[in-house]
């Protein structure tokens, strides 16, 4: 679980701008939404073949803007999230892919990305709020992430934080 002390440290796995959440869960595939460990071995496969059956727990990927665009499906994030991705960078997000993914659990940074190469180690530190490249030692981006968000984020997803908060009351 995330929270204030989390420091993630991956691999990034690029993609580019204006991924949709049509290439991340293939609607050719959708019946398999009731079986998100199954899905997720088909998660992103239209843009990088390669992906799903190499990317490890604690990868990161890392976009350009718009990612997540495209219709509203809830299970886009969660695969992501099921193969092992800690968190994805991105300049922007699909306004609804952004909501997904927070209540989802899933960690979801708008950054600027374009430093930022494919395979490089990538550090994400909530303390700070900061993002470094291993292979940049003088590289830091700073970061904001809503305390409400971070605190859904923590619980592993909204439906967690109302049942641990008696709603949004805290």
């Amino acid at each position: 679980m995330i929270n204030k002390d989390t420091v993630l440290t991956g691999r990034a796995w690029l993609f580019g701008d204006n991924v949709s959440t049509d290439s991340i869960a293939p609607g050719r595939l959708i019946g398999l939404r009731s079986n998100p460990k199954e899905f997720a071995k088909h998660v992103l496969e239209e843009k990088r073949p390669e992906f799903p059956g190499s990317v490890k727990p604690g990868d990161l990927l890392i976009a350009g803007t718009n990612f997540g665009c495209g219709s509203s499906r809830e299970i886009a994030p969660i695969i992501i999230k099921e193969s092992g991705i800690a968190a994805i960078l991105a300049k922007s997000f699909g306004r609804i892919f952004y909501r997904n993914a927070i209540n989802n659990g899933m960690l979801v940074i708008e950054c600027d990305t374009d430093v930022i190469e494919d395979g490089q180690t990538v550090t994400i530190s909530m303390a700070d709020m900061t993002i470094r490249i291993a292979e940049k030692p003088d590289y830091v981006e700073h970061f904001t992430f809503s305390e409400h968000e971070a605190n859904i984020v923590s619980k592993g997803g909204l439906l967690n934080y109302l049942e641990e908060n008696n709603g949004y009351g805290k």
